[in-house]
């Protein structure tokens, strides 16, 4: 792995964890030379991520569509791509990546990540996704995939693929020894 996609909330958050965690996360990343793929913005904990990485001599993509780089665009990046949409944006963050983290976040947060999750379940691609459980921010989200596979609406070689892991670093190692399910989703 090379290049790390990071879909996380363009605000702080409740929580001084999450912030410290995006944080750690960001110098994990350069420590590692993972080159960061984010969303491109300045702010949240979006702003904190590519500024940690940046801070700690590592290199950053920053992907953001025209409608919002006036308004929030990371200045401070020798590498940011303006988009004409959001549907361009993910598209590209997805080319890019070897793998997709999800630090906390809110719906796009949410929504760019399970639509990475599902694409992989759909076999369109192999890489890594992940969970970084920030003070068990996504644990009730955990148990509701598990709820999902006893009623049978997602396979449990599936709901295997979500790697979780409330240290950055060792959500890190688990993607080094990620192997994708050989189950197609619609066998019986």
């Amino acid at each position: 792995m090379k290049q790390i996609c990071v879909f996380c909330g363009s605000n702080p958050g409740a929580d001084p964890e999450y912030v410290q965690a995006t944080r750690e996360l960001g110098r994990v990343l350069a420590a590692r030379h993972l080159t960061l793929i984010y969303g491109g913005a300045r702010v949240g904990m979006m702003g904190e991520l590519a500024n940690s990485v940046l801070e700690a001599g590592g290199q950053v993509i920053g992907v953001i569509p025209q409608s919002l780089a006036d308004k929030v665009a990371h200045t401070g990046l020798a590498d940011l791509r303006i988009v004409n949409s959001m549907h361009e944006r993910k598209a590209l963050m997805a080319e890019l990546a070897d793998g997709f983290v999800v630090l906390p976040g809110g719906f796009g947060t949410l929504e760019e990540f399970f639509e990475v999750l599902t694409w992989s379940q759909l076999g369109l691609h192999h890489k890594p996704c992940g969970l970084l459980n920030v003070n068990q921010y996504y644990q009730r989200l955990a148990e509701f995939l598990d709820y999902a596979v006893t009623r049978q609406f997602i396979k449990a070689e599936h709901r295997d693929m979500l790697l979780i892991d409330d240290d950055p670093g060792k959500l890190l190692d688990k993607f080094d020894d990620y192997q994708p399910p050989l189950v197609d989703k619609w066998a019986a």
